[in-house]
């Protein structure tokens, strides 16, 4: 098996949420009054990052105090008012059943917080799938490499057994700072040029690509241990 562990983001790699963090958060700013309109741009380009992080990079030279009172409003919205759908992503559960089938162990590395995270797993049912879990209020926001650097002494695999799986570059930036081998989908928030630059080994434009692509390069990495010229 080429990739033991297999990391996940979740908004915009397993799940289409986007429609719902950009309506969030754009009802957040009007509800603290923040003097400047949230374009849907500016809310896609900071999905990825953690909570915090992503009002700051939103509404420049903001207080501590706002922020917080953001990132409650946000809260609000997202879990208790918008009734905009997340469905998960075609093919998403028969993949993620496809990867364990096959021996995978996986994980979910999120900007999302531990609250949201749990609440997405009990909403799609998909919590069974994934061994552990890192969100961003529990350690550092991406692209700092530590939720990764977690998840591999949790599970006691090196950083050359696993992929990183993101759509945005804060996830391959991510995994970039850890040595991570990474995966983009183009399916998500980011353009693919944006993407393209952090070198992922593989571009996905759908989920199943990306299952095929693993169970691929696992095929190859067993004939080569095997002696079998691929």
């Amino acid at each position: 098996m080429k990739y033991s562990l297999v990391i996940f983001d979740w908004d915009g790699t397993l799940i289409d949420s986007e429609a719902r963090i950009i309506a969030s958060m754009q009802a957040a700013g009007r509800d603290v009054q923040w003097p400047d309109p949230l374009s849907d741009e500016a809310v896609r380009n900071i999905i990825g990052l953690g909570l915090p992080e992503a009002i700051r990079e939103l509404c420049p030279g903001i207080s501590g105090d706002l922020v917080e009172q953001v990132r409650q409003r946000y809260s609000h919205h997202f879990l208790e008012v918008s009734e905009l759908g997340m469905p998960l992503f075609e093919g998403v559960l028969e993949g993620l059943q496809r990867l364990k089938d096959a021996g995978c162990t996986l994980a979910v590395a999120t900007g999302k917080s531990r609250r949201g995270l749990d609440r997405g797993f009990r909403d799609t049912g998909l919590g069974r799938m994934f061994r552990t879990s890192r969100c961003a209020d529990e350690t550092k926001s991406k692209p700092d490499p530590l939720m990764l650097n977690e998840l591999l002494k949790e599970t006691g695999f090196s950083v050359h057994e696993a992929v990183m799986v993101g759509d945005t570059e804060f996830d391959l930036g991510m995994a970039e700072n850890a040595g991570m081998d990474r995966i983009a989908v183009t399916y998500g928030a980011h353009h693919p040029d944006r993407l393209k630059v952090y070198q992922p080994i593989y571009t996905a434009h759908k989920f199943m690509d990306l299952i095929d692509w693993i169970l691929a390069s696992a095929a190859n990495a067993n004939s080569t241990i095997n002696g079998v010229k691929s």
